[in-house]
């Protein structure tokens, strides 16, 4: 007998999601100096924490022997504030992806199926097999997110659709116009989940949060992992109206969000000049790597987040060559992109040397 004769049988197909490589991974497995490497893999924010979330957290570990908020009030209260709603419209999460994993617990059964794009974020459909759903997979010409045909693709056993605003790994946009006449379309049953982690980058970002206060069955999922640089931190949230944030809470563990996390966040959240240069600093680092693919003959999705994709031939030489070189950036062969490579925006200096690496590699 196996232990997998006693696990959950679904489990048995699923592949892990396998995240970029960290830096000290790179310099043990080529003998590098980790100083000498440079992550532009995983849209990290190159300019670090605010810091006064650096202060913030430094003052909450003398406290780390006393349990954190479970509630989490100081946030959930000071990012309802900044969006102009209520304290149960907000529900925090260890990562936005932890919320992904509430939105499943509270609405997923087996037999029940879930609709994304072809080339969405693969927590989703990795999520959906976890409690034994389906995943309907739309296609997305262009890259972008068809709309209308993730609408025609609902069935009664669809619970909830994902919808990646910008997306990642594509880095495209739908617009306020799609998603209102796509609203329009959607049956009481299912569940709209705009996935916004990349909502910061946006100039005019589309209106989602009209829909929760109307009381839609909407939830909208952001992350203070990109913009606010705490990744490591691991927090996130959701807003949506309060019966569903209630359900959602019914499913969270004690306490899922540690003190120094939630005192960071909330600092972060509040630091708007240091939003405001990390955005500055994407905006240029994102249009010198577009102007150099395009000079370099390359195809590339023209994004709206803090990465690009770009076609490079065999996706995982050009990202096994240029890690041997000590950069490191995403292939995307689990995406059914095995041409395609994602290259983070880094400071200027990361930037330029990510594209002689690249040169280099293609070159050679």
């Amino acid at each position: 007998m196996s232990i997998w004769d006693y696990a959950n049988t679904q489990l048995k197909d699923l592949v892990a999601y396998e995240p970029g490589k960290p830096i000290e991974e790179v310099a043990r497995e080529r003998g590098l100096h980790p100083e000498e490497i440079i992550k532009m893999a995983s849209n990290e924010n190159p300019l670090g924490p605010s810091p006064k979330a650096l202060l913030a957290m430094q003052e909450a570990v003398r406290e780390v022997h006393i349990y954190p908020d479970g509630g989490g009030w100081k946030l959930r209260r000071a990012i309802a504030d900044k969006f102009g709603l209520e304290l149960n419209n907000v529900i925090l999460g260890s990562g936005s992806n932890e919320v992904i994993e509430f939105i499943g617990h509270a609405f997923l059964k087996p037999g029940d199926n879930i609709i994304t794009a072809e080339h969405a974020f693969l927590v989703y459909k990795l999520m959906a097999k976890v409690f034994g759903a389906d995943t309907i997979e739309v296609p997305d010409p262009g890259l972008i997110h068809d709309l209308d045909a993730m609408a025609a693709a609902i069935t009664p056993n669809t619970k909830e659709i994902f919808i990646a605003n910008p997306n990642n790994p594509t880095g495209t946009l739908v617009t306020q116009e799609q998603i209102d006449r796509f609203m329009e379309k959607v049956p009481p049953h299912v569940m709209v989940v705009f996935d916004e982690a990349y909502y910061e980058f946006l100039d005019n970002p589309p209106d989602t949060l009209k829909y929760v206060r109307e009381g839609r069955n909407v939830i909208i999922l952001r992350t203070f992992s990109k913009i606010q640089g705490l990744a490591g931190l691991r927090i996130g949230y959701g807003l949506g109206k309060p019966e569903i944030i209630e359900i959602l809470q019914r499913t969270r563990q004690p306490f899922n969000t540690n003190s120094i996390a939630q005192a960071g966040a909330l600092a972060g959240l509040l630091d708007e000049e240091h939003q405001n240069e990390t955005k500055r600093i994407t905006d240029e680092g994102r249009a010198f790597l577009e102007a150099q693919f395009s000079a370099m003959g390359l195809t590339y999705v023209p994004s709206y987040a803090n990465f690009v994709l770009v076609k490079v031939g065999d996706g995982n030489e050009v990202f096994r060559r240029m890690m041997d070189k000590g950069v490191i950036v995403r292939a995307m062969a689990a995406y059914k992109l095995p041409e395609w490579v994602r290259i983070s925006v880094g400071t200027p200096e990361q930037c330029e040397r990510c594209i002689q690496v690249l040169k280099e590699v293609l070159q050679g």
